[in-house]
């Protein structure tokens, strides 16, 4: 049973990681690695990757009616704000097969026994908490360029956000804002959980580790950061479907990421 420590590490004391610094040329390969562990072991789409497509059309059934239309977006695209969380699974699964484990799709739920569990909630609820907050945003902002009145259809409702000047106004500045709640979800997780699987660092380290990470590989990180909202796109179609191979994929090359970007000392983690 892993002791209750959230801000430090199970040694009480905030520890620093060392940060490499990595190149385009490096992310590359971390999808290949990526591509390679889905490829070796696929069968965890069975009950991790297709919770990502299911929620999708839930959402999308969910937000059919009229008032919740224009929330419609928001949901979908901010659901991937809380992505770096579900794909702990994955990341586990990588851990294991690089140290030469057993990593059959049941050794996701592995995660349950780490000792930096509680650290792990506490960035978990950091990450809800931005996914709660870009929707208010997102529904604040809609509520004034459009006004509290709920779209007549669904047709309408594309007519409008496609063919005015309000609509464009939306789209434009809406992106603009969500990419501001994306660019705060990569510089705090964008390593954050791998590490916190690997060394029980507590949940402080973790999130000023992945800080340090952009800032010392600025455009790079955001190299990255383009290519996961790009493969979300691309997963998303059709009906989200593609989602079971894309967050895969993107799962197991986060965790190569991580290990290409941050010194290497013993893990923390047992043998098992």
């Amino acid at each position: 049973m892993a002791s209750f420590h959230v801000i430090a590490g199970a040694s009480e004391t905030l520890e620093h990681t060392r940060i490499r610094k990595i190149g385009v040329s490096d992310l590359f390969d971390a999808l290949k690695r990526g591509v390679d562990d889905f490829m070796v072991k696929p069968s965890h789409i069975v009950f991790l990757c297709l919770i990502y497509p299911l929620v999708g059309v839930v959402l999308a059934v969910w937000t059919s009616g009229n008032n919740a239309l224009p929330l419609l977006f928001p949901l979908v695209s901010g659901f991937a704000l809380i992505g770096p969380f579900a794909a702990l699974g994955l990341y586990e699964i990588s851990r294991r097969r690089e140290a030469g484990l057993d990593a059959s799709w049941s050794h996701a739920f592995e995660i349950r026994n780490s000792p930096a569990l509680p650290a792990i909630a506490a960035v978990g609820i950091m990450l809800l908490a931005i996914f709660i907050a870009w929707l208010l945003t997102a529904q604040i902002f809609y509520q004034q360029v459009f006004g509290s009145a709920p779209p007549e259809s669904l047709s309408s409702f594309i007519s409008e956000i496609f063919a005015t000047g309000r609509g464009w106004t939306l789209i434009i500045v809406g992106h603009a804002i969500g990419f501001v709640f994306a660019a705060v979800v990569l510089c705090t997780t964008v390593v954050a959980f791998p590490l916190l699987l690997d060394r029980d660092v507590g949940a402080y380290e973790a999130i000023h580790t992945s800080v340090r990470v952009v800032l010392a590989n600025p455009i790079v990180m955001a190299v990255w950061g383009l290519i996961v909202a790009v493969a979300l796109i691309i997963g998303s179609l059709p009906v989200f479907a593609g989602l079971a191979v894309v967050l895969p994929i993107l799962g197991h090359a986060t965790w190569h990421v991580y290990r290409k970007v941050l010194e290497s000392p013993a893990s923390t983690r047992p043998a098992d």
